[in-house]
């Protein structure tokens, strides 16, 4: 199994939501310490989306972050994340050894499943409301600690998470978070992506070091 990236933050990309354009965005995040995101922005064309990978990739490159997509893809990454029914195991032997592959759960069906196929971690969603899922039901805390904390595989809690939020889901078990909206939304990219990993810190009772900036 292919460990979650530190910290265990993953940035999912909508441009319909963005303030600035994807690029700036990502160069924000990763200055503040995110070093993990995905390409979700399915509605672009084949050519749109593999020039926006290889951009975010080049912004990653200094820090070190890894560069995903939502989806398969015939780019080189380092990380997919497959819808529901998605084939994890399938989509391994299709990818170099290393990467990170994940897939989307609303119940212990799907967690069970995505366990079994070899998936390495599971967004479980959404836990509040959410602008990216209009009308979807809520898990809420109370479902949410019960799913995660019982789940087979690691849980990264997504769907309405903010700062305050992020305590209570890695109490209740999620390894990490998987967040859009709170930070393609944000003015100041920088601040709420150190804000979401401070909360992680805490919560997990990790030490916090400096996020140095790329020479």
């Amino acid at each position: 199994m292919t460990p979650l990236p530190n910290p265990p933050l993953l940035l999912i990309t909508d441009r319909h939501r963005a303030v600035r354009p994807l690029e700036s965005i990502a160069r924000d995040a990763f200055a503040a310490g995110c070093r993990w995101l995905s390409v979700r922005d399915k509605d672009l064309s084949g050519v749109e989306r593999a020039a926006l990978v290889r951009a975010l990739q080049c912004a990653a490159e200094p820090w070190g972050a890894l560069i995903g997509v939502h989806g398969m893809s015939e780019l080189p990454v380092a990380a997919v994340h497959l819808p529901r029914d998605g084939d994890a195991r399938g989509a391994r032997t299709r990818l170099p050894d290393g990467c990170l592959v994940g897939i989307s759960a609303h119940d212990e069906g799907e967690l069970h499943r995505a366990a079994c196929a070899g998936a390495d971690y599971a967004t479980l969603s959404p836990v509040f409301a959410t602008a990216s899922k209009p009308g979807a039901p809520a898990l809420g805390p109370d479902r949410f600690a019960c799913l995660a904390g019982t789940a087979p595989l690691p849980v990264l809690a997504l769907g309405g998470l903010t700062a305050g939020s992020v305590r209570g889901c890695v109490a209740a078990g999620a390894h990490g978070i998987a967040v859009i909206g709170s930070v393609m939304a944000a003015r100041d990219t920088g601040a709420a992506v150190a804000e979401l990993i401070e909360a992680l810190d805490d919560a997990a009772g990790r030490h916090r070091t400096p996020r140095h900036h790329a020479s």
